[in-house]
């Protein structure tokens, strides 16, 4: 066999060598091997557009259809249900804590491989020097920098999920697969340095193609990231003051959201199937109403006459807004017996809000208290209340009259003694669906007080802290991981608290 491939080859080269010799001009034959349907350059405008679709809607429910569409892998769906915004109905689970182990490797081959992608081929030389093809995916330092912002915000939610990840040795490729989990204190200060440089990176060519989020705004890229290091930095509040401090106070100098007007929304697309809003999917597409606003939402806005309240749940007639018993392992039917969530989030292309100004105001209004920013309880205060009030003005429901009331109950009014409660429960309603952000506040405040589930199928009465490493990992990268969980402290469970959850 090997004698006749030996002959094939030499009659190939042959008869190659005829055809070619037989020509008066190599040059005729230059792109006879070229294939026509292949592109020269990196079509980074398609990852851009892909990374972002499966990287910033992160608090998206995750059980819908299409390719666009994040998945429980991505999004973080089930925190909508640690948090209590939701109650499920037919199908129990998620709000029962009986989900241990959730995976992350889609993150790495999907998103967080486009974007390194993105870098890696506009930070070399050689690719650069092809730019003169006539698809402009943007200037090499503004496609960099984008892709480092989105990079930072997907490690963001990763970690604070999980804890420890693979990070610093992540995305090698076949020059590492099994990468160590770096520690969660060194992600936060490389995040923070990451979130720097890229606004810095950002020049005045072309801004990345592809970018179906901001559009190719590079002043709201950079208001996106400071905003993004504004609230990361109050996750250090009980872990590393100075440096959250330090980084609040720069984050806020170097410019984040001012009004509604600059809110960061995923926009979703209407009449497309393939960029349907994930609730649509679920209500309206599959017709599944798998859940309701929880009782425990209900029971805490009714009695205020919050007006949020009936923008949030779905108005039943003269019962108006009725809220499903939370943590119940009873199947229940949801439509017309209680309330799904309001059409202002459940269209087809009804955005998923990423950050918003009342966010902003709220998070300021914590560091005035802390000391963080100047103002004290004075303007801790003014910062609380002008947070209400531009979360009422972003869902359509300011009233002045009403306004002044709300804010003079009791059980709003801002008070020094109370503030951290009275701020991050009214955190608490403010983020209302962004179920990621709104359990890592209250990982880290305690606040609102809520309640474990009373059908809980965990192994502990108490609500998730951390969610547990893929199974795959204890096999596949059996000694960093068990590092990994060594570092933590305590077993890879719902229960193990993260670096900056501090009791």
């Amino acid at each position: 066999m090997k004698r006749f491939n030996n002959i094939h080859v030499v009659l190939v080269l042959a008869v190659l060598f005829v055809s070619v010799s037989g020509c008066s001009k190599l040059d005729d034959f230059d792109d006879t091997n070229v294939d026509p349907t292949r592109v020269t350059v990196a079509a980074t405008r398609a990852m851009l557009t892909n990374a972002i679709q499966h990287s910033i809607p992160v608090a998206a429910f995750g059980n819908s259809s299409g390719p666009a569409a994040t998945t429980n892998t991505r999004s973080n769906g089930v925190a909508n249900m640690y948090v209590q915004y939701l109650s499920e109905g037919p199908y129990p689970g998620g709000s029962l804590y009986n989900g241990l182990r959730f995976e992350y490797d889609t993150w790495y081959t999907g998103p967080l491989y486009n974007l390194q992608s993105i870098i890696n081929y506009n930070a070399d030389p050689e690719k650069m020097a092809v730019e003169a093809d006539p698809i402009n995916n943007g200037s090499h330092n503004n496609q960099i920098a984008v892709a480092r912002i989105i990079k930072a915000f997907t490690y963001w939610h990763m970690t604070d999920r999980w804890g420890p990840i693979p990070y610093t040795e992540a995305l090698k490729g076949a020059g590492n697969y099994t990468p160590a989990y770096t520690p969660q204190d060194v992600i936060y200060k490389d995040l923070f340095k990451e979130l720097k440089e890229a606004t810095a990176q950002i020049d005045n060519g072309e801004p990345p193609a592809g970018d179906i989020f901001l559009n190719g705004d590079l002043d709201a890229w950079k208001r996106f990231a400071n905003t993004q290091r504004l609230i990361m930095a109050l996750r250090l509040s009980k872990v590393d003051a100075n440096l959250g401090k330090t980084e609040f106070a720069a984050a806020l100098a170097a410019g984040v959201i001012t009004s509604n007007n600059e809110n960061f929304l995923y926009h979703y697309v209407g009449g497309d199937p393939n960029n349907y809003n994930p609730w649509y999917n679920n209500y309206t597409v599959t017709n599944r109403n798998d859940f309701a606003i929880s009782e425990t939402m209900v029971d805490y806005m009714k009695p205020l006459n919050d007006p949020r309240l009936e923008v949030y749940g779905e108005v039943l007639g003269a019962r108006g807004v009725v809220g499903l018993e939370y943590g119940s392992d009873d199947a229940t039917n949801i439509p017309a017996a209680f309330s799904r969530i309001g059409s202002y989030f459940r269209g087809d292309n009804s955005p998923a809000a990423i950050f918003t100004y009342a966010q902003v105001l709220l998070s300021m209004a914590e560091a005035a208290h802390l000391s963080w920013i100047p103002g004290g309880e004075v303007s801790a205060k003014k910062y609380y209340e002008d947070a209400i009030k531009a979360s009422w003005e972003q869902y359509g429901v300011f009233d002045a009259v009403q306004f002044a009331a709300f804010i003079s109950n009791p059980a709003v009014a801002y008070t020094p003694a109370s503030s951290i409660e009275k701020i991050l429960t009214q955190k608490w309603v403010h983020l209302y669906l962004n179920g990621s952000e709104a359990w890592a506040e209250w990982r880290r405040t305690g606040y609102p007080v809520l309640t474990p589930a009373p059908d809980y199928q965990s192994s502990q009465n108490a609500i998730p802290r951390r969610q547990a490493y893929p199974v795959s990992d204890a096999t596949n990268n059996k000694a960093n991981y068990d590092a990994a969980v060594t570092s933590l402290g305590g077993p890879d469970n719902l229960y193990t608290r993260i670096w900056w959850d501090k009791p």
